[in-house]
């Protein structure tokens, strides 16, 4: 028999997929736990919200973490491919707990105000270079896991945000090479503590962006194969079922290939890497009279073709 929690969790999932999303059967891969099994495993979605295919024991000489996977290139890969078109078993979703695509990455790369119409709302100009910013690798969390509120800040945001997640190693990486080195793309949630990042600390921005559970992931890495245009997708926020922000990837002011060209100048990029591209409009400290999350809020960050993380606020 289902918890009480794992049937609201199943709920809210098949609620969010009546928002005009198409499910994609593409490559969706995934960190895993169930209770049968020792440790973190990885899968494969069957589809967008459907059940788990276990790629380790599909070929159990597999890594057990993405980054792992990641780091062996198209051998992983070709692997999964095979996993795909098997029409292997699948693990009932409910009978896993699903980890960030992507756990304990080297960096965490953030872009600030990378939307127009984000822009906008706020009156201030489009940015003429990418405004970077990171968070800590001990921020994220998984797809369905709790965001806890810190005692420290009294004003909590959401940002819903498309992740790219880098696959291949490399600086100083030209515009026109960079999607050779990007893996694929996530649902991430910057989430936000707004007295720190604009009152405090200097109005540095990290410690505002990086408390414990600020960057909830997944619920999958999309293959950038399978994903149409990623510079053309929906991107939304609901809280407690209400949208509070709407609108497209069209809208960011530098584009990936673009990002990635601008931070590798910087930093040598990794595989399982990830960075943020940025949120658009619609934030809660924008709003009149601003609005912050609370204790029992529920927020859903869903991107098209990518599919819908959701997290309870505790």
């Amino acid at each position: 028999m289902l918890s009480s929690s794992k049937r609201r969790l199943l709920t809210a999932l098949l609620q969010a997929r009546r928002w005009p999303f198409q499910p994609s059967r593409d490559m969706r891969l995934v960190q895993f736990q169930a209770p049968h099994l020792v440790g973190p495993h990885l899968g494969l979605e069957s589809e967008n919200g459907g059940g788990l295919i276990n790629l380790n024991t599909f070929d159990p000489t597999l890594p057990k973490t993405m980054t792992e996977f990641l780091e062996q290139g198209e051998t992983t890969l070709s692997v999964a491919r095979r996993a795909l078109a098997a029409q292997l078993p699948v693990l009932p979703r409910a009978e896993v707990t699903f980890l960030a695509p992507v756990t304990r990455p080297d960096k965490v790369v953030c872009v600030g105000m990378n939307y127009v119409d984000h822009c906008k709302e706020q009156n201030v100009p489009v940015p003429k270079e990418p405004i970077i910013f990171s968070k800590f690798g001990s921020s994220i969390v998984g797809p369905y896991d709790e965001i806890v509120l810190p005692p420290e800040s009294q004003e909590v945001d959401w940002e819903v945000e498309l992740a790219v997640v880098i696959g291949k190693t490399g600086k100083h990486i030209k515009a026109t090479d960079a999607m050779a080195h990007v893996a694929g793309f996530t649902v991430a949630h910057d989430v936000s503590a707004r007295d720190w990042q604009m009152g405090r600390n200097g109005k540095q921005w990290l410690l505002g962006k990086t408390f414990d559970t600020f960057c909830p992931l997944g619920p999958a890495l999309v293959t950038k194969d399978s994903v149409a245009d990623p510079h053309n997708l929906k991107i939304c926020c609901r809280v407690n079922g209400e949208v509070v922000q709407s609108s497209s990837t069209k809208q960011m002011v530098f584009g990936i290939e673009a990002l990635i060209a601008w931070v590798s100048r910087f930093v040598t990029l990794y595989p399982g890497d990830i960075i943020l591209t940025g949120t658009p409009p619609g934030v809660g400290v924008f709003r009149k009279p601003p609005v912050f999350l609370k204790k029992g809020d529920e927020v859903q960050c869903e991107i098209e073709e990518l599919g819908v993380i959701i997290n309870k606020v505790v």
